[in-house]
């Protein structure tokens, strides 16, 4: 009797293993990723002006009355994008890391390596999210304020902080946003590293970001914190601030990612 013996070839699906981490390596990433913006410093704040740059685009069109309700949630909402602005960042710190050539040149090297694909994939989840962020932020003004209520350039502030119609956009806004930008950090905290890093596809990445967060949610969470935390700062005066804190925390991310990612 004659045995058939078919072998297939399986692709692995394991995922990487996760390390537990602590403040301190919260605070190390930090730390580490403010060496390397002082190293690459000249660069990369030509860089990050393009964010604030955006940030002035969003103003611009919001103050165009129909989409004037959209101004706050725009701003805010960009930082949605931030994972995908920062994958240069990530490829510098990369190359740094490995005592490698990091010039200015490099930033861009993820659009055109194997990463792309990977990339492309994330940002488009980003996007998809962002726009249903705009959306719930629509649908909360209109529940609050009305679909069809005018609201002029010089009344918003006067509408918003006097008005019970104006704290209840004010307090499902800001809920509605943090939900999001718990989304945006528990998909992108390693999913963009890991790509620029290594040759993984970008389901692999995304669950590896899952992840992590699942097995260090407090630490993630203070992680998401001091984001915040320098963003806002960076918002301060008109968003020129980003142009530290956006390559800054780019470079951050990166030594996050190594910390929690066994590579």
């Amino acid at each position: 009797m004659t045995t058939l013996d078919v072998t297939t070839t399986s692709i692995p699906t394991d995922l990487p293993d996760i390390r537990r981490i602590g403040t301190s390596d919260l605070n190390w990433a930090l730390a580490e990723g403010w060496k390397d913006f002082q190293a690459k410093r000249g660069d990369l704040i030509f860089l990050g002006l393009l964010y604030p740059i955006i940030c002035g685009i969003a103003v611009a069109l919001a103050f165009n009355e129909p989409l004037l309700p959209l101004l706050f949630p725009l701003v805010a909402g960009l930082s949605i994008a931030g994972p995908a602005v920062a994958s240069g960042f990530y490829e510098l710190a990369r190359l740094r890391e490995e005592r490698r050539d990091s010039s200015w040149r490099h930033f861009v090297d993820p659009l055109n390596g194997r990463s792309r694909w990977p990339l492309a994939g994330l940002t488009f989840g980003l996007a998809v999210l962002f726009v249903a962020w705009l959306g719930v932020a629509y649908a909360i003004y209109g529940a609050t304020f009305g679909a069809n209520a005018p609201m002029q350039v010089g009344d918003v502030f006067g509408r918003l902080f006097t008005t019970g119609d104006g704290w209840q956009l004010i307090v499902l806004g800001n809920l509605a946003g943090g939900a999001f930008a718990v989304v945006t950090l528990v998909v992108a905290v390693v999913s963009f590293p890991m790509v620029v890093d290594q040759p993984v596809d970008a389901g692999t990445a995304l669950r590896t970001s899952i992840k992590a967060v699942r097995e260090n949610p407090r630490e993630i969470f203070g992680w998401g914190l001091r984001v915040a935390g320098l963003l806002l700062l960076g918002l301060i005066p008109a968003a020129i601030g980003l142009a530290v804190v956006l390559p800054w925390l780019g470079y951050a991310t990166w030594h996050l990612y190594t910390r929690l990612v066994v590579r």
